[in-house]
C-alpha cells in the first residue's frame, strides 16, 4: 500500500480522500466566515488579484476547480457574461452544495460538477483558464491533478494555482504561534470543530513552497511559469501557462 500524509500524519493513500472529505463535510457550513477571520478579510483581496492576473474577458471557458463556496466561480461569471461559461467544480459535495445555493442566491446559475481533480470529465484542449484556490495542498497526486489541469487547457491557456505557500522567515514564528494556537481555537469556537482547523495548518506545512510547486508545473509540461507572493509569502498565485 503506498502513503501519503494528512497534515503531519502518514497516511493510506486510499484513506486520504475519504479523511479530506470528513474536514471539509465539517467546515463547510461556516466556510466563509471562518475564512474572513482567519485571514481578517485578505482572502478577498487574494483572489481579486488572481481574477485580475487571469486576464478572463467576455466570452472565456473557465474551470473553477475546488471551488467551494463559489467565490472565484462567482467574480469569473461576471467576467465571462453570456457568451462565455464557467464550470464550478469540487471533489466534495457538501461544499459545492453550500456554493451552488450562494451562487443561485446571487442570481447565477452555473454548470456544478462534483469531480476529483486527478480525473477530471472533460475534453482535450477545453479551457481558456483553470484556476484552484486553495485546494491542490489537499490533492494526493498532485503531479497528476496539475497534468490534467494542462490537458483540459487550451494552447496558451492559463492555470492559476492559489495556495497558502511558505512565509517570509522574519514571519515564521509568529505565523506557526497563530496557526498552531489561535486557528484551533477559533474552529472550536465559532465551527464547533478544532480538528479540522489544526489539519488545514498542518497541511499548509507539508504544501511544496513557492519554488517546488513552479518546478512542479513545469514538469508536467508547463511552458513559462511565474508565482507572486502576497502578505509576506502567507499565500502564493501561480500562474502557468500552457505551450
Amino acid at each position: 500500500m503506498s502513503s501519503t500524509h494528512f497534515g503531519f500524519e502518514t497516511v493510506d493513500e486510499n484513506d486520504k480522500q475519504r479523511r479530506v472529505r470528513g474536514v471539509f463535510d465539517s467546515v463547510a457550513p461556516n466556510y466563509d466566515v471562518m475564512n474572513d477571520l482567519m485571514s481578517m478579510g485578505l482572502h478577498r483581496a487574494w483572489k481579486a488579484y488572481t481574477v485580475l492576473v487571469s486576464g478572463v474577458r467576455e466570452g472565456s471557458r473557465v474551470l473553477d476547480i475546488a471551488g467551494g463556496t463559489g467565490d472565484l466561480a462567482l467574480a469569473f461569471a461576471k467576467k465571462v457574461g453570456k457568451s462565455g461559461q464557467v464550470v464550478h467544480t469540487d471533489i466534495n459535495e457538501a461544499m459545492l452544495r453550500t456554493g451552488r445555493d450562494r451562487l443561485i442566491d446571487a442570481g447565477v446559475t452555473l454548470p456544478t460538477f462534483v469531480c476529483d481533480a486527478e480525473k477530471l470529465p472533460f475534453p482535450d484542449d477545453h479551457f481558456d483558464v483553470v484556476s484552484v484556490a486553495f485546494g491542490l495542498r489537499n490533492m494526493t497526486h498532485k503531479d497528476a491533478a496539475l497534468a490534467e489541469m494542462r490537458r483540459v487547457l487550451k494552447p496558451r491557456g492559463k492555470l492559476l494555482v492559489l495556495e497558502f505557500s511558505k512565509v517570509a522567515k522574519p514571519l515564521e514564528k509568529a505565523y506557526d504561534w497563530y496557526s498552531f494556537n489561535v486557528l484551533p481555537r477559533l474552529g472550536k469556537l465559532v465551527a464547533g470543530d478544532d480538528a479540522s482547523y489544526r489539519y488545514l495548518a498542518e497541511s499548509i506545512r507539508m504544501h511544496p513552497g513557492q519554488q517546488e510547486l513552479k518546478t512542479l508545473m513545469h514538469k508536467v509540461g508547463f511552458g513559462h511559469v511565474d508565482y507572486h507572493n502576497m502578505t509576506g509569502g502567507v499565500v502564493a498565485l501561480h500562474v502557468g501557462i500552457r505551450c
